[in-house]
């Protein structure tokens, strides 16, 4: 038997994005969005109200970093989602993130952080909040690499948020091989 809750905005897993922009002065400021991911091919697209500094900023400078919340620092994820970048000038710095500055887009990455997708701004509905990113780069420390080179899910160990009961999760270990289980019933 199954319960129903109505309408809700529940989805698990629901990635921790931090959205990075640079303020008029270029001061960075950086916001926890929950609302989302992949959008098209190399798009990304995520909830962000109108009346947020980071709304402001992505329009002005047309550009955003998202980067992937993990648990090492899940605290000063949380922090830049409580506070506004309105009212805290100094928030990013007060979460205990530094900026780097990408080299494609005028967005700062975070080097805490250990994955970044650099995004030039394509779209964004004042309306609905929801604005539309090209990922122009990909960025991630060799901190959070494999042997091989790429990124390594449990060396970047990313957070996700459960809207149900607002915790942050950690995401747990491999289950299957993608594009090859499913082969098994063919």
């Amino acid at each position: 038997m199954r319960k129903d809750f109505g309408p809700e905005c529940w989805l698990y897993p629901m990635p921790v994005l931090i959205v990075g922009t640079y303020d008029d002065d270029g001061t960075p400021n950086a916001m926890n969005a929950a609302w989302g991911g992949i959008h098209d091919t190399n798009q990304l697209g995520v909830c962000i109200a109108p009346d947020h500094q980071t709304a402001k900023n992505l329009l002005a400078r047309r550009a955003f970093s998202v980067s992937i919340g993990d648990a090492r620092h899940v605290v000063a994820c949380d922090y830049v989602g409580l506070v506004s970048g309105k009212e805290e000038k100094g928030k990013f710095a007060k979460a205990g993130f530094h900026a780097q500055k990408s080299q494609f887009v005028d967005a700062p990455v975070i080097a805490e952080l250990g994955m970044a997708l650099e995004c030039e701004l394509l779209s964004y509905d004042e309306t609905t909040g929801c604005a539309v990113g090209k990922i122009v780069n990909v960025s991630a420390d060799e901190s959070v690499l494999d042997a091989s080179g790429k990124i390594d899910p449990a060396k970047l160990a990313p957070i996700c948020f459960d809207a149900v009961h607002h915790r942050y999760l950690a995401l747990g270990g491999e289950v299957g091989t993608a594009f090859h289980d499913g082969l098994k019933l063919q």
